[in-house]
């Protein structure tokens, strides 16, 4: 990820123009890799947030509620004991390195003000904190390292701290673009510019690399041994201003995201590279960008591991629907020659007479063939021909009820497999932690999930209560249009929220939101139709295709029938319109926001 040295020296000249002369005032360790220490001035107070996260190692101030244990960890336990109170007096950053190394003025058992160090060092998957004493000796890390993890660097209660052993790199705080023009230039081989730059440079990440290479190459791909004079007139300049920017901290803190709203990168330096694919934004300071880069970037994990666990619960439904519906199609189909046992029962009655005592069969004419061809009948010879004619006749009632039965059951296996499908949809569109706990409420209340007893309960009850409200758009000649999040929200929105008059809108056959046109007792135009038609077609599985059908009614046309599924509705009366997501008007409803 892009928090590189260079962006860590701004962060750096950010902590120390507002967390300098500071006092300790509480100190939390949420989980094992990470802590929170708040801090006060006369001025304010705040919270600086030291995360060794593997996938998110960071420093920053925070305005994130994170849950603390209800017992400290042994690690908090020890820093509220030596940092109570304690003064920040200085933030130091070695050259470019990815670390931090705060210096506390702290008082000892005996009142002496002694230094008390606490290093955040950003290193990925080895990132730390550790707390050394004025002697620089290990008093204690997030993370111990021995013997075992590391034969180079010891991180131990006792042990000497040292400084992560340096690359052979320019930095840029004494560096010019000379010195890394010539560098680059010493290469062996045909590398390209981002990656010479990465080899080169102390404290830059492959974000910013990327960048000097598009400016330097105006969007083309940079090879070192093959770039023209004007190129490394480009490649100077845009180093300069790169240098400028690390030495003076004057870096503008910026995010890219992806056109879905998902994080792509963030940078203290600019970020053209992306060009139509995702959108820039920048952030007031350095902390608000990683607080919301991280926060948005934790969310989405938390959303794909809880996703995971329910797209698991129903594709083990939908598989165990689909192979009780062969099973039971295939006893179905055996059952469609219940006829001819009728027929063998009433050939054995009408032939009683003609057939012998133990016989194992019976040549008998079909009076139901208009040929009266004979026709082969098999008996048990262990029963008589009036009992061999009753077992058929057992057998047809039996076969007769099974294909009722069978046929009922599939419709419902059927249905039920519809509803899956319908929770499948709404949940590849939940965008919050609370869509998915009404997912999972109303997967509980059909029991595809355990009830929750106690506390559990009582706080899903209440979450239940607070069920969020669905999606509001509105028209381009004002209507309001309401789609569902999910089944339950489409029940009460179709049943309860909206009027008669209101227009009620659902993709054909395809799973898909509820969508309601607010018609306020108007008649609305084709236009806003359309557009809610097209809102319903965008809030369903079919939302990837062309020429998607949605049908359309009054809502009372609209029913619910008894015992059926949440969200399965019947419908009378309807019309049927046809949207493209590729044109223009729909493509105008993707960039508005719900109100």
């Amino acid at each position: 990820m892009a928090l590189d040295g260079a962006f860590l020296r701004h962060l750096k000249h950010e902590i120390e123009a507002r967390a300098l002369d500071a006092r300790v005032d509480k100190i939390y360790q949420p989980n094992k890799e990470e802590i929170v220490i708040s801090m006060r001035t006369r001025e304010e107070n705040f919270r600086l947030l030291f995360s060794a996260r593997a996938n998110s190692p960071r420093v920053h101030f925070t305005q994130e509620k994170i849950e603390n244990p209800k017992q400290p960890p042994m690690l908090c336990m020890l820093l509220r004991k030596r940092l109570a109170s304690a003064r920040l007096v200085s933030v130091e950053q070695p050259g470019l390195e990815r670390l931090l190394i705060f210096t506390f003025d702290t008082v000892n058992e005996l009142g002496d003000h002694v230094p008390l160090h606490l290093v955040m060092e950003v290193m990925g998957r080895y990132s730390n904190v550790i707390i050394t004493d004025e002697n620089n000796k290990v008093i204690d890390a997030l993370k111990r390292v021995d013997a075992e993890m590391s034969s180079e660097r010891l991180v131990l209660p006792g042990v000497s701290y040292q400084l992560p052993p340096p690359q052979d790199k320019l930095c840029m705080l004494d560096a010019d673009s000379t010195e890394i023009a010539a560098r680059l230039q010493a290469i062996p081989g045909d590398a390209k510019l981002n990656k010479a730059l990465l080899s080169v440079l102390q404290g830059v990440s492959p974000v910013v690399c990327r960048e000097i290479e598009f400016l330097t190459g105006r969007g083309e791909e940079c090879s070192v041994r093959t770039m023209t004079q004007g190129q490394w007139d480009r490649l100077s300049f845009y180093l300069d201003r790169l240098i400028e920017t690390v030495r003076s901290c004057s870096g503008v803190p910026q995010t890219a995201k992806s056109k879905e709203g998902k994080p792509l990168d963030f940078s203290f330096f600019s970020l053209n590279q992306y060009g139509t694919a995702a959108m820039v934004s920048q952030a007031e300071t350095f902390s608000e960008l990683l607080d919301a880069f991280y926060g948005e970037k934790d969310r989405r994990e938390r959303m794909r591991v809880r996703q995971q666990d329910l797209l698991r619960l129903l594709t083990n439904a939908e598989e165990r629907l689909t192979r009780k519906i062969t099973h039971q199609q295939q006893e179905l189909a055996a059952c469609a020659d219940r006829e001819t046992l009728r027929i063998c029962g009433d050939l054995i009655n009408a032939n009683l007479y003609a057939i012998e005592k133990g016989a194992e069969s019976a040549e008998l004419m079909n009076f139901y063939d208009p040929e009266c061809k004979n026709m082969t009948v098999h008996l048990d010879p262990a029963l008589s021909a009036s009992a061999n004619a009753q077992k058929y006749y057992k057998e047809y009632r039996k076969a007769k009820t099974a294909e009722e039965k069978l046929a009922e059951q599939i419709t419902m296996a059927q249905h039920e497999l519809e509803y899956i499908d319908s929770v499948f949809d709404e949940l590849s569109r939940a965008e919050t932690e609370k869509d998915l706990d009404e997912i999972r409420g109303e997967l509980r209340e059909q029991g595809y999930l355990r009830q929750l007893h106690g506390k559990n309960a009582t706080s899903a009850k209440r979450a239940a209560e607070k069920a969020g409200e669905p999606l509001s758009f509105v028209t381009t000649e004002g209507y309001t249009v309401l789609v569902g999040r999910n089944n339950r929200q489409n029940d009460w929105l179709t049943m309860k929220k909206a009027g008669n008059n209101d227009i009620w809108f659902h993709t054909k056959n395809i799973p898909g939101s509820h969508t309601i046109l607010l018609t306020e007792n108007q008649q609305p135009t084709e236009l806003a139709l359309a557009e809610a038609a097209a809102l319903a077609a965008l809030h369903s599985s079919a939302k990837q295709s062309s020429q998607i059908p949605v049908d359309y009614t009054q809502v009372r046309y609209v029913s619910k029938p008894s015992g059926a599924k949440p969200g399965k509705v019947i419908y009378v009366q309807y019309q049927t319109l046809y949207i493209n997501p590729e044109d223009d008007f729909v493509k105008k409803l993707l960039e508005a926001q719900p109100k």
